[in-house]
C-alpha cells in the first residue's frame, strides 16, 4: 500500500494536543488531505476532551469517567487508522468532524 502524502503530519496530529496544532502550522505550509482530515479529527477529539473535564468536574464522575475510557479507545482506534493509511477514522464522527470544522482548512 503506497503512503499518503502528509502522513507524518497526521501522525505528529494524534500526539498530544500540542502536536495537532504542530501538525495543523506544517500542514498549512503545504498542504496534503490526508493530514487535514486527521487534524480535523484530532481537534474533534480534543473538544471531547474539554467536554469530558467538564463533565467530571461539575455533573457526575462516573460519566465523566465512562467518556474518558471512550476517549481513549477512540484515540487508540484514530491514530491506528492513520498509521495504516485508513480514513475515515472513526465512524460517524470522523465525517462530522470535517463538516464542522471548515476554518481549519
Amino acid at each position: 500500500m503506497q503512503t499518503p502524502p502528509g502522513k507524518n503530519k497526521a501522525v505528529i496530529a494524534y500526539i498530544t494536543f500540542v502536536g495537532m496544532f504542530i501538525a495543523y502550522f506544517m500542514n498549512r505550509d503545504e498542504p496534503h488531505e490526508f493530514a487535514r482530515a486527521h487534524i480535523k479529527n484530532m481537534f474533534g477529539l480534543v473538544l471531547l476532551q474539554i467536554i469530558h473535564l467538564a463533565l467530571l468536574e461539575y455533573i457526575n464522575d462516573i460519566i465523566g469517567f465512562g467518556l474518558w475510557i471512550l476517549l481513549v479507545l477512540i484515540w487508540s482506534y484514530s491514530i491506528i487508522a492513520c498509521v495504516l493509511n485508513k480514513w475515515p477514522a472513526i465512524p460517524f464522527l470522523s465525517k462530522k468532524f470535517q463538516q464542522w470544522f471548515t476554518f481549519l482548512n
